[in-house]
Formats: structure tokens, C-alpha cells, sequence
């Protein structure tokens, strides 16, 4: 119970000093009278009390007192000594001062700092687009907030969350104006996104305004639901390595799945029509391979807009290791002597051929060359004949 108590006294004790504090900060609507109380001040002529402002209209400080000059259409002090604007504007802001003797003597001051604002009307999101296209900036529509005061913010939500500008996928094109007679200011956010791939077939977005003034809520725009167009995706497709997919027992073969946005789309792989209980991956390794591995690969890649798409199948092939053979080797060995044998007898075959020639462009010369030393040899058979004649006739005449 004293606990208790003792909370209730401090709640007691804050809720006054903030009565205090925001008595000595005074927030005004634009356009409606304000009165600002004298402490001090007696309630009843005559008073000796003066009013000091130092405001938007003043260049220095402007000094009220009851007997002062009329200053009727800004500001006028009231029979009570409490100071009277009957319209505030924006050239009211600034700093209010009174200082006031009681009729005891005594002298006290007070001092107010005054700010104005203006609510502006419900904002709303100007030229929204029909749908966005993932992978591309899209401009979702431009928020405009007119006639605030202060200027406030503009912020965007999607799907009931703050988007906070990031420069990749999420962009702000901010500007602000005021109205050269009132003063009032009108924002405009124009909101740029960027889709992902496979993410959320809608996407919801709103605006608000955040007034510049504590304590006041924050004017929000009704909600745009988009549609996230996706054109038809890419071809799914299975990259291989080794190319070809051969490779021997124990080898290493590396599958990995190629997708438009492989981040954001669920991945399993299937083996000879048999999805694989295999956690979701773009690739696939499998290491130290056997017989069993054998098989045609493909992957399935979910798109949350066009459901799940499988990719042409990919064959993996295990070879076994052959072993060298004795005929295989004697028939390298046969196979090379016949090459050799070729080449010898192809280049015989041209010494020949040029022999020939060689031989047919001299023998003209070697008959000049014969010609004469013939008659020469028949001469001299000539002669040896003749002379064996008379020798063989006497040899004749000899005989019995």
C-alpha cells in the first residue's frame, strides 16, 4: 500500500509540472484567438503591468501596456491585464513577456513562447501505378500532404511498415513548397521500388503525415494494393562440372541450378524422376562417386507467381578404368611399323620417280658420246677378221 501511495504522489507531482511547462509553451491554431494571462496582475484597474513581444512582426521588442497605443487587429491587452490576439498567425510566433505589479507591491513575470500550426488536409497518393515489374525500379505513386504548418513529414509504409529509403531498393524523391501568402507548406513523396524475383504476387503501400508539433497524430493515406507482374522466367537450366558429366568412380561432379534470383526461390533436386531428400540448394556436389550416383539430374525452382519449374535433366556417367591389353599393345606396335614402312616406301618411291627423269634428260648425251668409239670397234673387228681369214686358208693348205 505505501508503494502505492508513493507511485500515486510522483504521478501527482509529474502531471503538475507538465501542466506548468505547457503553460509556459503555448501551441496555437492558426486563425484562432489566443489569451495569455498575466500572473501577478490585479483584476481590477487601475493595473501596472507592461507587455513585451518579440515576434514575426516586431523587429525589436514591441511593448502593451492599458494605457499604451492601440494595437487592436495583433494584439491588445484586456481589462484583467491578460493579453488578447484574435487571430494568430504564423508572424505570431515568437516570445510574450508581462511583467506585473500587485497592489501590495509586489512584482512578478511571466513569459510565454508561442508556436502556431496548422493541420493540414488528409493526404493522398497521387497517379499510383497499376502493377510493378520485379527486377526494375517502379514508381509506386507520389504522396501529397497540402496546407501544414510546420512542414511535417511524409512517410511511406508497406504492408503496415515503415519504408525506410535505402538507395537500391527502396527510393524517395522528396519536395517541398510554401505558398507565398499564407505560408502553408505542401509536400510531395514520390516512392520508387524495386521488386524482387519470386517474392509476394501483391504488395500493399500507404502514406502518412507527421505534423512538426509534438503530441499530434499522424494523418495516414488509404492503402494502394499493387500487383507484382512476372513475365515468364527464364529457363531453368543445370550446369555441370566436369563438362559432360563423365568422370570415374571417386571423381567429384559439381550440379548447380540457374535461376533468375536464386536468393529468393526454393530449390530440390530430383534423380531419375525421384525428388532427393536434400535440404533446398542452388548446387548439388557430389563427391567420391559410385556406380549408384549413375543417374539423369534435374532441379525444381518454386516461383510463389508461376508455381514450380523444372529444368532439362543432365546425365551423370560413371566410366569404369581400363585396364591395357597385351594385343592392344602389339597392335600399337604392328600399326606404327606400317606407318614407318609407308614413309620409306613413299620416299622410295620418289627417288625413283626422280632417277627417271634424271636418267631421261642424259641419255641423249651418252649416245653422241658412243657413237664414235663404235666405228672405231668395228673397224678393228674388220680388220681382225681379214686377218684370220689368210691364216685359216694356209692352215687349210697344210694339212694332209
Amino acid at each position: 500500500m505505501a508503494a502505492g501511495a508513493a507511485a500515486g504522489a510522483w504521478m501527482l507531482v509529474l502531471s503538475l509540472w507538465g501542466a506548468v511547462v505547457g503553460d509556459r509553451n503555448i501551441t496555437a491554431r492558426i486563425g484562432k484567438p489566443l489569451v495569455l494571462n498575466c500572473r501577478g496582475a490585479p483584476k481590477k484597474p487601475p493595473q501596472q503591468l507592461e507587455w513585451k513581444l518579440n515576434t514575426g512582426r516586431t523587429e525589436a521588442w514591441k511593448v502593451l501596456s492599458p494605457e499604451g497605443d492601440s494595437w487592436d487587429s495583433v494584439a491588445r491587452v484586456l481589462p484583467n491585464g491578460s493579453l488578447l490576439l484574435p487571430a494568430v498567425g504564423i508572424q505570431d510566433e515568437g516570445t510574450f513577456r508581462c511583467q506585473a505589479t500587485s497592489r501590495n507591491g509586489k512584482e512578478m513575470r511571466s513569459a510565454y513562447q508561442v508556436r502556431v500550426y496548422q493541420i493540414p488536409g488528409k493526404p493522398e497518393i497521387v497517379s499510383p501505378a497499376s502493377e510493378l515489374v520485379p527486377g526494375v525500379p517502379n514508381k509506386v505513386g507520389t504522396c501529397v500532404s497540402e496546407g501544414g504548418y510546420p512542414a511535417g513529414t511524409l512517410n511511406w509504409h508497406s504492408d503496415g511498415k515503415l519504408l525506410i529509403p535505402d538507395g537500391k531498393g527502396v527510393s524517395v524523391l522528396e519536395e517541398t513548397t510554401r505558398h507565398p501568402q499564407t505560408g502553408l507548406f505542401t509536400l510531395q513523396s514520390a516512392l520508387m521500388v524495386t521488386p524482387a524475383w519470386g517474392g509476394a504476387p501483391h504488395l500493399t503501400f500507404s502514406c502518412s503525415f507527421s505534423p512538426g508539433l509534438p503530441r499530434r497524430r499522424a494523418l495516414h493515406t488509404a492503402s494502394i494494393q499493387l500487383r507484382v507482374w512476372e513475365p515468364v522466367p527464364p529457363e531453368v537450366r543445370v550446369m555441370i562440372q566436369p563438362e559432360g558429366g563423365k568422370l570415374v568412380r571417386g571423381g567429384t561432379v559439381t550440379l548447380t541450378c540457374e535461376t533468375p534470383a536464386q536468393s529468393s526461390l526454393q530449390i530440390h533436386w530430383i534423380k531419375d524422376g525421384i525428388p532427393l531428400h536434400l535440404a533446398p540448394s542452388p548446387v548439388l556436389l557430389l563427391s567420391d562417386v559410385e556406380f549408384d550416383d549413375e543417374g539423369s539430374y534435374s532441379c525444381v525452382a518454386t516461383y510463389p507467381s508461376h508455381g514450380p519449374q523444372e529444368s532439362p535433366a543432365v546425365r551423370v556417367v560413371i566410366e569404369a578404368e581400363e585396364e591395357p591389353i597385351a594385343g592392344s599393345v602389339e597392335g600399337q606396335g604392328l600399326g606404327t611399323v606400317a606407318l614407318a614402312l609407308g614413309i620409306l616406301g613413299g620416299l622410295g618411291v620418289a627417288a625413283l620417280l626422280i632417277g627417271a627423269i634424271m636418267w631421261r634428260r642424259q641419255r641423249p648425251r651418252r649416245e653422241e658420246r658412243k657413237a664414235p668409239e663404235n666405228q672405231e670397234e668395228e673397224e678393228e673387228r674388220v680388220e681382225l677378221n681379214q686377218s684370220e681369214e689368210p691364216e685359216a686358208a694356209e692352215s687349210g693348205a697344210a694339212g694332209p
